[in-house]
């Protein structure tokens, strides 16, 4: 039987909230928010391509006294695909606009353009390199050896037509809606400031701010490696997450309207705990590379998850160990930690 869907929020001031199911995920739904404008309403996000999730996105939307042909545009805080995976849906039903960040826009691109079977290629060397073993590999290596390329979710989202600059206001009529650029989760990721009063009386702080996976009321998002398989220059994306996470909080907004979980207020006392739970965890880290030399792989073992590694399926461990190389890239930038000359798979030490 299938469960009912989560109720549509009103947040007041021409804001509402649909809960669009991301099927088989435990997250078990992506918070689509809608916002009125004076050229018609707007989405923030879109939900997952799947025929069920569309039903309750175009439910939803009734919902708050509109329909999926009345959307303006939409606004995808990055290209995961709970999040612009619908997209191409609304603009066939709407014309509606679609804009991202441009850095998530070229990964788009890059998605459409090359055969899905390179980023099978990709993911293979990159493991092979962190240290997976052999019994990890081979279901990879048969699925390359099958010739058949493997399906890519998010393959039938829309090439966003407009750009999402950072710093400056969208263009919503009778709405003062400022980009944010906060990469880390995604090199493209934005949470979107809506600089207005809020509606509720009493409220303290500026505006409300729709963050995305930026910022979640007590989940940390997962910070892994950029997907980009030409990349010749080492990136630091858990740094670029902390960075961010400054920005945000100097913010100050009133509430935070994020794209899991639930709305909160105090942006400035999460991003406090995710800026400790980090630093936590990269001392930790250091501390385990202080005893011997670790691959990305074994270091991902060795971290603390939300289940024993041995429960943790093949596809969430390949996340797993992107997150381990994501921290390692910074204990690196921050010199302390060092891959060992002429190792092979990598492996790393503290410095």
């Amino acid at each position: 039987m299938t469960e009912p869907a989560a109720p549509v929020t009103d947040h007041g001031g021409g804001v509402w909230s649909i809960p669009v199911p991301i099927p088989d995920n435990p997250l078990g739904h992506t918070l689509v928010h809608l916002l009125d404008t004076g050229r018609g309403p707007v989405l923030i996000d879109t939900g997952w391509d799947d025929p069920a999730s569309w039903d309750t996105l175009v439910a939803g939307l009734a919902a708050c006294g509109t329909s999926a042909t009345e959307l303006h545009g939409v606004l995808v805080t990055h290209h995961h695909p709970d999040h612009h995976g619908l997209s191409g849906r609304v603009r066939e039903a709407s014309g509606a606009w679609i804009a991202m960040h441009p850095a998530d826009t070229r990964v788009v691109r890059r998605v459409r353009a090359a055969r899905p079977a390179l980023w099978l290629d990709h993911l293979i060397g990159k493991l092979e390199a962190a240290g997976a073993p052999e019994d990890h590999l081979r279901p990879l290596r048969a699925a390359r050896s099958s010739g058949r390329d493997p399906a890519l979710p998010g393959l039938r989202a829309a090439l966003p037509d407009r750009a999402i600059v950072p710093g400056e206001l969208l263009d919503l009529p009778g709405r003062r809606l400022r980009a944010v650029w906060t990469p880390g989760h995604t090199p493209g990721h934005v949470c979107l400031h809506l600089e207005e009063d809020h509606p509720a009386a009493g409220r303290t702080g500026h505006g409300r701010l729709f963050s995305g996976d930026h910022l979640l009321p007590t989940i940390s998002p997962h910070i892994g490696l950029y997907e980009d398989p030409d990349a010749v220059t080492a990136t630091d994306p858990l740094g670029d997450y902390l960075d961010s996470l400054e920005r945000v909080g100097a913010l100050a907004p009133a509430e935070v309207l994020p794209a899991h979980q639930y709305a909160f207020p105090d942006a400035a006392a999460r991003v406090r705990q995710l800026l400790a739970h980090h630093e936590a965890r990269l001392a930790g880290l250091r501390d385990l590379l202080g005893t011997r030399a670790l691959t990305p792989w074994q270091l991902a073992e060795a971290m603390e998850w939300n289940r024993p590694w041995e429960q943790i399926s093949p596809g969430s461990r390949n996340i797993a160990v992107s997150e381990a190389e994501a921290h390692l890239r910074r204990l690196v930038t921050l010199g302390r930690a060092e891959p060992v000359p002429g190792s092979g798979p990598v492996e790393y030490r503290a410095v």
